[in-house]
Order: C-alpha cells, then sequence, then structure tokens
C-alpha cells in the first residue's frame, strides 16, 4: 500500500488545532530526550543531504525529532495528529528548534504521542528544513509501542485513530461501519486482554442511543443487525445487561420486517421488498444468539429456525456453494456479486443456531459454504473482494472483516479448526505486504497500491482477530 511520504505534505487542517496543547501523560511535553531509557528510530526521511529522524521513548510513550549531516541554522521540529495523519495542528512545529552555530545536527525536545486524559490516540512524525532552503520534508507517521506491543493490539491501535471523540462514531459518521468496528475492537479486547479501549463501548453506546430511529434501528434492517451483534458483543465482554436488551430490541425490529414476499424472509428496508443475502444472514445470527444468551427463551430460537429454514430454500445460495446477493422481483437468485460478507454472516449465524440446537447438520453445512469461499474469493493465495479496489472509503473496505470473522467464529466452533492455516496465511500476507509505518493497513492483503481508512483497517483487524 502507499504511505504518507515524507515529500507529500497536505495542508493540516484547522480541525486539529487542540494538538499543539501541551500534554502531561507520566511526564508533560518538552522532556529532555536524554532521559529517555530507550532510543527507538522507526523511519527517516532526507531533505538535501540532511537526515531526518524521529525517535521514540517505548517505555514513557514520548517521541522527538532529529535532524543530521547538515549545518547551523537547519530547523526540525515535530507534528502530532491525533485522527491517523489525516490531520495535524496548523503551524503545530513541536518542539520547533535550529541546528546552533557549530554544529551539524540537533535535535527537539520530546513530546507525548497519546493524549490519556482526552482518550486522543496519538502520531508523531519528524519535519525538517534546511537552512536558505524552501524544500521541507518529514518522515512517515508513526508512534510508540504503547498498547501497540504485538500485531493485533497495534492494528486495534490504528484503527482508534479513527474513532472520533466527538461523534463517537469511526470516521466521524459511519453507522454501520461504526458497529462493525466497535465489534473489531470487542473481539481484540477478548482476544489479547489489553483493555485500554473499552471506553468506546460505553462511549458508543451513550452518545448514538437516541441517533437515527433509536436504539440503533433505522429503516435498513441489515443496518440495525450489525449494531444488534455489536451489543450482543459487548454484553458478552462487559455482563451489562442494557446492551442485551438492545440487541433484543433490534432484533424484534427486525422481525418486525419479516413479511410474506417471496414466502418469508426480512426486508432489506421499510420501504421496499427486497430480499438480500447479508440482512437475513445477520437476523439468523443475531436471533439465535439471544437465544444462546437469555435463560429459558424460545422466540428467538423459533426466530432463528424459521429463518434458516426459509434462507437454505430460498435459492440465494448458488450451485457452487456461494452466496449471491439477493432474490430478483421474481424470488429467483439474483445471481449478483458474492460478496465476501455474504459467505462469512452466514458461517456466523450457522454456528450460533448450533449452538442453541445442538444439530450438526448445521455444521456440516457451513463447512461446505467455508470450503467453498475459501477457494472461490481468493486470489494468489490470499482473499480478495470480488471488484476490489485501490479505497478504503465506502462500504466495501468492511466487506472482508465480516467474512473472516464469520470463519473465525465456525473454526473455533470446529474440533480441527480446519481454516486456521488459511487464516494465518491471510494474515501473514497483510502484515508483510499491505502495512506502514504506522501499522494502518490498505485495502489488498497481498500488498499493492491503496489508501488506508478505518473500513480496512477493521477488516484487517477482524483478520487478526481471527488468526491469532
Amino acid at each position: 500500500m502507499s504511505t504518507l511520504l515524507a515529500v507529500l505534505l497536505a495542508t493540516p487542517a484547522t480541525t486539529a488545532a487542540a494538538a499543539n496543547a501541551s500534554i502531561c501523560n507520566r511526564y508533560c511535553d518538552t522532556r529532555d530526550p536524554a532521559l529517555s531509557p530507550t532510543d527507538r528510530q522507526p523511519v527517516t526521511a532526507a531533505v538535501d543531504s540532511r537526515t531526518l529522524v524521529l525517535h521514540f521513548d517505548d517505555t514513557d510513550a514520548m517521541g522527538w525529532a532529529s535532524i543530521g549531516g547538515g549545518g547551523a541554522g537547519d530547523e526540525v521540529w515535530l507534528d502530532r495528529s491525533m485522527d491517523g495523519g489525516r490531520t495535524w495542528s496548523d503551524g503545530s512545529k513541536l518542539g520547533d528548534t535550529k541546528v546552533p552555530s557549530g554544529q551539524t545536527g540537533w535535535r527537539t525536545l520530546m513530546y507525548n504521542v497519546d493524549d490519556w486524559n482526552t482518550e486522543g490516540v496519538g502520531a508523531l512524525r519528524a519535519c525538517g528544513e534546511p537552512a536558505g532552503s524552501s524544500d521541507i520534508a518529514c518522515t512517515p507517521w508513526a508512534r510508540t509501542t504503547w498498547n501497540a506491543g504485538e500485531r493485533r493490539t497495534a492494528a486495534a491501535t490504528a484503527l482508534m485513530m479513527s474513532y472520533d471523540r466527538g461523534s463517537k462514531l469511526f470516521g466521524g459518521n459511519g453507522w454501520w461501519t461504526s458497529a462493525n468496528a466497535l465489534t473489531a475492537i470487542i473481539d481484540n479486547i477478548r482476544d489479547t486482554g489489553m483493555g485500554s479501549y473499552e471506553y468506546a463501548i460505553a462511549d458508543t453506546y451513550n452518545a448514538n442511543l437516541g441517533a437515527q430511529d433509536g436504539n440503533f434501528t433505522n429503516e435498513y434492517l441489515d443496518d440495525t443487525g450489525w449494531w444488534g451483534l455489536a451489543w450482543v458483543d459487548a454484553y458478552d465482554l462487559t455482563g451489562d445487561s442494557r446492551y442485551l436488551a438492545t440487541a433484543r430490541t433490534d432484533a424484534d425490529h427486525m422481525w418486525a420486517n419479516w413479511n410474506s414476499t417471496c414466502g418469508g424472509g426480512v426486508r432489506w428496508n421499510t420501504g421496499g421488498e427486497y430480499k438480500n443475502a447479508v440482512t437475513n444472514e445477520l437476523f439468523l445470527e443475531l436471533d439465535a444468539a439471544l437465544h444462546n444468551r437469555i435463560s429459558g427463551d424460545t422466540t428467538y430460537l423459533n426466530r432463528a429456525q424459521q429463518e434458516w429454514s426459509w434462507f437454505s430454500a430460498s435459492g440465494m445460495i448458488n450451485s457452487s456453494h456461494m452466496i449471491n446477493d439477493g432474490l430478483s422481483d421474481a424470488c429467483v437468485n439474483n445471481g449478483q456479486t458474492t460478496w465476501t460478507y455474504n459467505q462469512g454472516v452466514i458461517l456466523g449465524g450457522l454456528t450460533e443456531l448450533y449452538k442453541a440446537t445442538g444439530d450438526s447438520s448445521l455444521l456440516t453445512t457451513a463447512r461446505t459454504l467455508a470450503g467453498a469461499s475459501t477457494v472461490g474469493l481468493e486470489s494468489n493465495g490470499v482473499l480478495r473482494e470480488p471488484g476490489e479496489g485501490d479505497s478504503c472509503t465506502g462500504d466495501g473496505p468492511s466487506f472482508k472483516g465480516a467474512y473472516v470473522r464469520g470463519l473465525g467464529r465456525l473454526n473455533s466452533q470446529l474440533s480441527d479448526h480446519p481454516y486456521s492455516s488459511t487464516l494465518s496465511a491471510w494474515a501473514a500476507s497483510a502484515y508483510a505486504n499491505d502495512r506502514d509505518a504506522l501499522d494502518q493497513y490498505g485495502p489488498h492483503w497481498a500488498g499493492g497500491a491503496g489508501s488506508s481508512d478505518y473500513g480496512c483497517q477493521q477488516s484487517v483487524l477482524d483478520l487478526l482477530n481471527a488468526a491469532g
């Protein structure tokens, strides 16, 4: 993937002006680098024969910049971003200083990477300008190993850089994609034991409970399903009953949109009659999951069984054991794209329904579907979304994450864990070929040109969670 190259300097946004304010964590900004017990140098850049270096004190989560190979008057400073390098404070120049007379290099003081008091997840870069020159260069963005000690937690921290501290949603206003990103964070907390970002659960819930149509419902029933599953996940982690109650409300909202068109199924939105795969797969998984968590339940189990009976006979599963997007007006398979998430959510749904019923035929069916999709969706041995582009914005970049999440849950349920090697190979490829210095990932797990944003980051975090 492409990174923020040292020579590319966008105009910083004024919305990030707070990044220039002094921050105090373990120590306050402007600490002497001589006091650092470590000096890790993850990224460098060159400008007019000078070398810019970003240094980190990983013990105290602070960094500083240096310039070398030049002369008196060369300028060096840090930029600090709280949104993954998308914006930084206008004219921040943290620690801005110049090489003294008689010296060939100099360094700034140390500055904090994160702002622990305001839940700010940060990044730094070193920048410089030679004396008498208009050439300015910066290193790529990077951060300390704080909350990033291994590949899963590092990816989670990079995803949290996209968590908007105002809206409490990922990317500022992502809706169903925020539900998926939050689910990936919750799973990461459970899998790694790193609870640093657990605050995002209550923050998201409290800030958005009244949004859209309330209780995380809206006119799109798949959106409601994603949120319902996120709150089941939140309940599993925290034991907070309000999350389970909201998940029940979401499932009930979906059930209210089950009708007789095409013989049953939940419609995609309240203003139409389209029956699509992902909405009904989400309904299956959500209702089965609720049954498995509510003592004495029969209602949600009956709905889940009714859903699977209808879905399995609907024709959306094609002769290649892949699932197309939905049904036509004539109530037959519409032949539209076999998106990755259509192949993955069903695996999570069948796994939950197996837990509810003990019916081993459900796992047999899930194995057949997973066997088809792990082969059918690979390109050069790595999972690739149909029509995968170079952008990480929009809905599509979140699809692969939902796929590997479902595959991972099925794999954990099966005693022989048949997909462990596949998930591990995909994760190894993404880590080696699709990652920058800030542990941000792009759209192509096999490598290649592309941008990064929270959709791609959520998907790769799901992958790393599933691979372990």
